[in-house]
């Protein structure tokens, strides 16, 4: 008899303590909200009016989920996007209305990204790197301050005309700038950073460049010519030529950046391009991906007219050396790895965070590159699918392009959902 009524009592407690949720203390929650991902917490600020108070004070858990972001064709119509792979059904937008920074991202391309930061490159090839929360811009030097044998000069500013000297003193001109796999990396409290990317044209083998904060000019990396693909993680520059040269580039040493950086690994990777495999296949791109345990895989992206989009993934470097071989692999690490093609890097997938082990996630420009599709890969079966039904929706039209990022919200709650359009 007497554990029955302390079994009720325990009842009687359990009811009453269910009814008190609202009156959870502040620190409480505070310690609640920091461990939901961005998509929970918002959830749970739905819940009661003093769990959306107490919200207010508190941030989301900053995962490494990435998030995409899609820009408008023009100021008029819309500001940026954001879409959480974890949620289907919603894209998120900054509260804060900033007319110049819509304008500036509806004029401009997004060429990069890091954490809260985008590599903006604007109609006559100045580039600056923005925070997509603060509005912070970053002015980088002008593209033709060239420290090195190779020259870029600004012939007509209105047309966009650039003369280009190589190395050898030739000359050629052309109207605008291509910049080959342009990268990115700044240090969210230093706001020190790093801007790479391949001065790379037909007739001339170029190299990559490279500018710091505090720099005024670009500095040119030797032994870097014919970029094909370069990757950008953990203080090393992985570079891959055309000619087939592999150089692993260390940027720091003892936690000091070294001028010039310093090559720790150098061979050769088989690259081919526009090589016809079968009956209209072709190998349209080779890339490098470096994945989350520090593997290289090199990835030839293939087209066909009837087949359409597929990939070759092969093993190519590790720490304990080179290992590539002419064998094709269909899993990414234990399974449990996704591939950001466009940002060259694996990420880990499970269920959570909305993405598909074994699987490439890819964009196809069109268009002169004004309009991007994201597409999904699975390399187990070899199919390929759109990202999102917002891909072909033609409401949100009004999204050309867009990249994956890696959001970080501790730094602005200006951001607020909505149902896809």
């Amino acid at each position: 008899m007497e554990i029955e009524k302390h079994h009720d009592r325990l009842r009687e407690e359990d009811s009453s303590n269910s009814k008190s949720w609202s009156e959870l203390p502040p620190d409480l929650l505070d310690l609640v909200f920091k461990r939901l991902t961005f998509a929970n917490f918002h959830r749970a600020k739905s819940v009661c009016s003093s769990w959306l108070s107490s919200s207010k004070q508190s941030m989301p858990r900053n995962n490494h989920t990435p998030w995409l972001i899609l820009f408008p064709k023009d100021a008029e119509n819309n500001s940026c996007r954001l879409f959480n792979p974890e949620e289907k059904d919603k894209l998120y937008k900054q509260t804060r209305e900033d007319e110049d920074l819509r304008s500036e991202f509806a004029k401009s391309f997004c060429i990069a990204t890091f954490g809260n930061w985008l590599l903006m490159r604007d109609p006559l090839y100045t580039l600056s790197i923005v925070n997509l929360f603060t509005n912070e811009i970053i002015t980088l030097p002008p593209v033709e301050s060239q420290l090195g044998t190779t020259k870029i000069d600004r012939i007509s500013f209105d047309n966009i005309e650039f003369r280009i000297t190589s190395d050898k003193g030739k000359k050629y001109e052309r109207r605008g700038l291509r910049f080959q796999s342009p990268l990115l990396w700044i240090d969210e409290k230093t706001r020190d950073y790093i801007v790479l990317w391949g001065i790379l044209e037909r007739y001339c083998k170029g190299c990559v460049v490279y500018s710091r904060n505090g720099d005024n000019s670009w500095n040119q990396i030797p032994e870097t010519p014919d970029c094909c693909d370069m990757v950008y993680k953990d203080s090393k520059l992985y570079f891959l030529s055309s000619s087939r040269s592999f150089i692993i580039f260390d940027f720091f040493s003892g936690g000091m950046m070294m001028t010039p950086p310093q090559v720790s690994f150098q061979s050769f990777v088989s690259v081919d391009l526009y090589r016809s495999l079968r009956i209209s296949v072709n190998i349209v791109a080779t890339m490098i991906v470096v994945t989350v345990s520090g593997e290289v895989l090199k990835v030839e992206k293939l087209w066909g007219r009837l087949a359409g989009w597929s990939f070759r993934v092969y093993k190519a470097y590790s720490s304990s050396g080179l290992f590539e071989r002419r064998k094709v692999i269909d899993s990414l690490g234990d399974d449990d790895e996704a591939m950001l093609l466009d940002q060259g890097i694996t990420v880990l997938a499970d269920d959570a965070n909305g993405f598909v082990r074994n699987s490439i996630y890819f964009s196809v420009s069109r268009h002169n590159h004004s309009h991007e599709t994201f597409y999904v890969f699975n390399l187990e079966t070899k199919k390929t699918e759109p990202l999102h039904k917002f891909d072909s929706s033609s409401s949100v039209d009004q999204f050309s392009r867009g990249r994956w990022l890696f959001p970080n919200f501790t730094e602005s709650k200006q951001v607020t959902g909505r149902e896809v359009l």
